[in-house]
């Protein structure tokens, strides 16, 4: 079986309503994702970067949203989010 597994720059500091949340930079998703594959009995198939839009969103469900929105308007800027997947085998 093919399995995944998400490695997404975790939140720093919360925001608010004035204030943009902070997160961890890519270079700590990469660190995760190669402490994991080091602890785990696994064979990695392939390791990507995922690029999507609004992924820490209240209406959506982080990485495995198969329905990301964007939101455009001289307002609202789109938010993109990076993170590392990796597929593998056990």
């Amino acid at each position: 079986m093919i399995y995944y597994k998400d490695f997404v720059p975790k939140v720093t500091a919360p925001g608010d309503f004035m204030k943009s949340a902070e997160y961890q930079d890519f270079d700590a998703a990469v660190a995760a994702a190669n402490l994991w594959i080091e602890n785990n009995s696994i064979k990695v198939l392939n390791m990507e970067t995922v690029v999507l839009p609004n992924i820490w969103s209240r209406r959506e469900q982080g990485t495995k949203d198969a329905n990301i929105h964007t939101h455009e308007s001289r307002h609202a800027a789109n938010t993109w989010n990076q993170f590392v997947r990796v597929w593998y085998e056990e």
